[in-house]
């Protein structure tokens, strides 16, 4: 059977034109993506201002401090978003390595003395007012340095020794450091952005296939090293069995979906906010939203990310360098696992894994991350074949 690769050539006209040498933006912006992108946020910052006031009001005095804070991680986000969309291919395309190893050294901060643990975890940098989370940034140096790396090595991206080892050393490398943090959510996270993209760039199935399994027995023997991470995972199937411990966050987000029924209780009326469910404006905001908005409201955001995925996958297919094409196909996974995780959890198909849901959780260094990677994405709009 053979694979699923980006790498190889589209049939019709440009069937050979997936050359090397990186496309000019030249065309215009892809303003769907945009304004799809806008709409998806406006929806996060007024469930962010839902969720998080009586947490604020409790925190800070102020039941809008959340949702200011927010309002300027928008602001951010959209001069981040304009200045990736405008970034000349050239630019971006020397960065792969610099920012590689400017992030590698933001989790090596993480980790020092200089960072003070929060809940148990060392995931955040304090930078006065704010705190950086480096795992955001390091998706996207992750998805640079795979991109070039699979594009320039196609002779080679076959072999074990030079075309295996090196994505997946690198990978494992932030992957042993996050769980030194530890955040395991997010291991999983880079390690299944390395699957899609070494699916897309052309790895043999054999070699995925057998990383897999490893992949699946070292996070076995984790889970069995920590009767903690044991009994999270029995909660996660039968939340309600330990109800007022380990499945007490599942459980009350089980029962706020189910409290929002077909048309909700209304923006603003959420029951399971008032400090039944934890970390109700972060991870677990579309919990809220669904109790608010109900099936229809969930639904109708549903479609909104189904539409914005569409309008990526239009761009990633739409690339006539195969640099441009896989680079845009990570920059579409980084969101895309993220919010699939994100359901996954507050649905109860999945355990905790402290992933926030894109464009809509709380938090900067999230939402800047995301938007950066729309205004990539729009970067490559402008040289799209359609």
């Amino acid at each position: 059977m053979k694979n699923f690769s980006l790498a190889r050539p589209s049939s019709g006209n440009g069937a050979n034109s997936l050359g090397k040498t990186p496309a000019k933006g030249t065309g215009r912006f892809d303003w769907w993506l945009f304004t799809i992108t806008l709409v998806i946020l406006g929806i996060g910052l007024v469930m962010v201002l839902s969720a998080s006031g009586i947490r604020a009001e409790e925190h800070a005095g102020d039941k809008y401090y959340f949702f200011k804070r927010q309002l300027a991680f928008a602001a951010a986000g959209g001069i981040t978003l304009w200045a990736a969309a405008l970034i000349p291919r050239e630019w971006l395309y020397k960065l792969q390595y610099p920012a590689v190893f400017a992030t590698l050294l933001l989790m090596l901060v993480t980790l020092s003395p200089l960072v003070p643990a929060i809940n148990g975890a060392k995931r955040w940098i304090p930078l006065g007012p704010v705190s950086l989370q480096p795992m955001e940034f390091v998706k996207i140096a992750l998805v640079l340095y795979l991109a070039y790396f699979m594009s320039a090595k196609q002779d080679l991206i076959k072999t074990f020794s030079r075309g295996v080892i090196p994505p997946f050393a690198v990978t494992g490398l932030f992957c042993a450091l996050l769980l030194l943090q530890p955040d395991f959510g997010s291991a999983v996270i880079l390690a299944g952005l390395l699957f899609f993209m070494c699916i897309a760039g052309g790895t043999r199935f054999i070699y995925i296939f057998f990383s897999i399994i490893l992949a699946c027995a070292g996070a076995m023997a984790l889970a069995i090293a920590s009767p903690y991470r044991v009994r999270r995972l029995l909660a996660f199937l039968d939340p309600f069995q330990d109800f007022q411990n380990t499945g007490y966050q599942l459980a009350q987000s089980l029962l706020a979906i189910g409290s929002g029924s077909f048309f909700g209780q209304g923006v603003g009326a959420s029951k399971q906010k008032m400090f039944f469910l934890p970390e109700t404006h972060t991870d677990f905001i579309m919990s809220v939203l669904a109790e608010e908005m109900g099936f229809v409201g969930l639904s109708l955001v549903m479609a909104l990310f189904a539409l914005l995925f569409w309008r990526c996958y239009r761009i990633v297919m739409s690339q006539t360098n195969l640099r441009d094409r896989l680079t845009a196909f990570g920059l579409t996974a980084i969101p895309g696992i993220g919010a699939a995780v994100n359901l996954s959890v507050v649905m109860g198909m999945a355990p905790p894994k402290g992933v926030p849901m894109p464009l809509i959780s709380y938090g900067g260094s999230s939402l800047v991350a995301t938007m950066i990677c729309i205004g990539l994405l729009m970067n490559y709009s402008r040289t799209s074949s359609r």
